[in-house]
């Protein structure tokens, strides 16, 4: 490169991380007078984004939005194995096998090694949240204006490219049902839950029938929930649930204590928590510059899942409906930044919409989960394909995830307790020391040093 690029990275969570990550990896290949000048913007106090745990729901202590949906007791849904990165393994970072379904502490601590080991941290700008980003067609830059709450300014930078990381599980979609203002128990979105224990007792009705719903619900029942019943839109979840738990079809309303669902039926309910989604919600951006999409597979809009089509300089990554994840902005951030850099050219906008448009198609016509997760492996591998991010063998990862569902459906409740051999070192994990349903200490220190658990 002849002359240096400046770079705006927009959160410091797995994407922006991963987008750090990139560019690390190719650091000693350019001279240090022609390596981009990198930014990236945290509006929390550290990385993680989504994985960076608080207590606290509403605003910060900055008055900014919360950001994470992180919860306590939160063990990984899904194996390791299908978000493991292709360029440092879990037997890298924890020396030994642990088990498929970390719980959140052990994933941050993960995640966190890699980027330690990048030595990225100097890049990340904390408190710093991202007020304005406009763009100036006759200059060709971005003006970012942020406000820095650790010194107490607000200034601008202008930068030649824009990567938004800032995720998409942050925005609450909360509907409302008749009755709610009167309801005398809690209402609250999986944004703000925290800590199944508050739940110990209660009959509590979770209305969704996705992710959420099945993993609040199962922490619910876990941490001592006198009944669980899941209200569902469409179709019910129809796993073998445990006694005292139900599954009903639309909550149409709510009187007193009693909840009304769709089929005439009823049900004692002392909480509600609304597992229905969120929204991708790009308040700092320009209308201009906002990418407008509900959860898809392919959103429309962003070439090659990635680059914006309407401006080529402002990427976007992780924005898709997740199978995949690590890994998947992995892949995302190596082609994010060979674009940035001019390694990939990129076609004209026509065709780049075209392009969308006739993968649009092909998500459409995908009929389950096995077509869904294949299609997702299938886009990374065409991305790791233009990079030099190094091979991962999506094939193997997507038999994981197909035995994985034939687990959930077995035993939804103890699926947790499975094992699956890494894609990359081949090694098996191996259980847990505690089966999950009594693993109640979540810590990274319980979770390697069992002998911790009962000190004599």
């Amino acid at each position: 490169m002849s002359q240096k690029i400046r770079i705006a990275i927009i959160g410091a969570g797995p994407s922006g991380l991963a987008q750090l990550r990139a560019f690390a990896a190719i650091r000693s290949s350019i001279p240090p007078e022609s390596f981009p000048e990198i930014v990236c913007f945290e509006k929390q106090s550290d990385w993680g984004g989504m994985w960076n745990y608080t207590w606290r729901t509403g605003v910060d202590e900055n008055g900014e939005p919360v950001h994470g949906s992180m919860y306590r007791y939160l063990w990984s849904n899904g194996p390791k194995e299908c978000l493991e990165f292709a360029d440092y393994t879990f037997d890298e970072h924890f020396g030994r096998p642990i088990s498929s379904y970390p719980p959140r502490e052990v994933l941050f601590d993960y995640i966190e090694g890699r980027v330690r080991k990048a030595r990225v941290r100097d890049a990340i700008r904390f408190d710093t949240a991202v007020k304005s980003v406009t763009f100036n067609q006759q200059t060709q830059r971005f003006a970012v204006m942020v406000n820095d709450y650790l010194n107490e300014r607000c200034y601008s930078e202008h930068f030649d490219f824009v990567v938004v990381a800032s995720g998409h599980f942050s925005t609450p979609n909360a509907p409302e049902f008749p009755g709610f203002e009167t309801f005398p128990g809690r209402i609250l979105h999986a944004h703000d839950f925290r800590d199944a224990s508050e739940f110990k007792g209660k009959n509590v009705l979770l209305v969704g029938s996705s992710y959420s719903a099945e993993d609040i619900g199962s922490q619910c029942y876990k941490y001592g929930a006198k009944s669980i019943t899941t209200s569902y839109r469409t179709r019910p979840m129809g796993y073998q649930w445990p006694r005292g738990w139900q599954e009903k079809p639309l909550l149409e309303s709510v009187q007193g204590h009693t909840a009304f669902f769709a089929d005439g039926s009823r049900s004692q309910v002392d909480a509600i928590i609304l597992c229905t989604g969120y929204k991708h919600h790009f308040p700092f951006l320009d209308d201009s510059l906002r990418l407008r999409t509900d959860n898809r597979l392919w959103p429309l809009g962003l070439y090659e899942g990635v680059v914006f089509t309407s401006n080529p300089r402002l990427m976007y990554l992780g924005m898709q409906d997740l199978w995949y994840s690590f890994n998947m902005f992995d892949a995302q951030a190596w082609y994010a930044r060979d674009v940035m850099l001019g390694r990939i050219k990129l076609p004209e906008r026509a065709v780049m919409k075209q392009e969308n448009a006739a993968w649009r198609e092909k998500e459409l016509e995908i009929g389950n989960d096995a077509q869904a997760f294949t299609f997702q492996g299938d886009y990374i591998r065409r991305l790791i394909a233009r990079t030099d991010y190094p091979d991962l063998d999506t094939d193997a990862i997507n038999r994981i995830f197909l035995q994985w569902k034939k687990d959930k459906k077995a035993d939804i409740m103890n699926y947790r307790d499975r094992v699956y051999p890494s894609v990359l070192s081949g090694t098996m994990a191996v259980p847990h020391h505690t089966p999950w349903m009594e693993a109640l200490d979540d810590s990274l220190q319980a979770y390697l040093e069992p002998s911790t658990l009962n000190p004599r």
